[in-house]
């Protein structure tokens, strides 16, 4: 019986509550270039100016060693995140609190600590979920809280039927047709430094992992959400934002994200679906 048949939560029990802690800076460099990619010409970028909500993501970078990669160009497991022994793992969502702005050119500290690990049975076999708190400050104190969900998997059969598409909701009030080129997303790997395979290496996405095409990153899917919000509405502020996978998007097709006007509460609700309509992310915002 392989250790995949066995996996079960209790066997990561002593990762929960684990912690590290991280400082960085928001230079430059890295907004200057991710406005760039997103094609964003009027933003201005220079010490003290608001990072974007999500530009976060393009810090507290945590390069592996080239011998400590595996196969699909992550990091080895085992140093925070546990070492479940599945071989895809995936961004399957976050949650987001909002409670004060980052500037550029000032330090930042993040806290992060693995929160649960839980370990599923799925259609295609077993599951692992693990969440984990990031806490991210300045010297104002704490700035953004975030939950981030990630999901290990087993490779899915040959033969393993494919999931029923969910359709996605046909009225918005604002959407944006994009066509995610294998340039955009090597962009987007290379600001995040995410050697992960499925983003830009076609033969080993289709022939290794058995999709049709490169993956659109679920964090760069979540961004082109709330740049949609704020273009659309640039007179309120995002307070929280969550957001979860459906299913993936990929570079052959253009897809669309959506949203909706704010209700009366501030809340609007946001969705990716490709070209065939199909449900890719869905997402709800506060803002006021």
């Amino acid at each position: 019986m392989s250790s995949e048949e066995t996996l079960a939560s209790e066997q990561f029990e002593q990762w929960i509550g684990r912690s590290e802690s991280s400082h960085d800076v928001l230079t430059l460099a890295p907004m200057v270039a991710m406005a760039a990619t997103l094609d964003k010409q009027d933003l201005v970028c220079q010490t003290g100016s608001p990072m974007p909500p999500l530009w976060h993501w393009l810090y507290f970078l945590d390069p592996a060693p080239q011998s400590k990669l595996g196969n699909d160009g992550h990091a080895e497991r085992g140093d925070f995140l546990p070492p479940i022994p599945l071989p895809r793992r995936m961004w399957a969502g976050s949650r987001l609190e909002f409670l004060q702005p980052l500037h550029a050119g000032e330090a930042i500290s993040r806290q992060s600590t693995i929160k649960s690990i839980e370990i599923k049975d799925g259609r295609s076999g077993k599951l692992a979920f693990v969440c984990v708190s990031h806490e991210i400050g300045n010297t104002q104190g704490l700035a953004i809280k975030e939950e981030h969900d990630i999901v290990f998997r087993q490779h899915t059969p040959a033969d393993a039927a494919t999931p029923p598409a969910v359709a996605a909701t046909i009225d918005c009030d604002y959407s944006r047709m994009i066509h995610a080129d294998p340039v955009l997303l090597f962009r987007y790997s290379a600001l995040t430094f995410n050697g992960h395979r499925i983003h830009y290496d076609r033969d080993y996405v289709t022939r290794e992992e058995g999709y049709p095409g490169l993956i659109v990153h679920g964090p760069l899917l979540a961004t082109l959400l709330l740049e949609l919000l704020g273009v659309t509405h640039s007179d309120r502020s995002i307070k929280t934002f969550q957001f979860k996978a459906v299913a993936p998007v990929f570079d052959l097709n253009p897809f669309h994200v959506c949203g909706v006007d704010p209700d009366q509460n501030g809340e609007t609700q946001l969705w990716v679906k490709d070209h065939a309509g199909s449900l890719c992310m869905k997402g709800t915002a506060l803002v006021e």
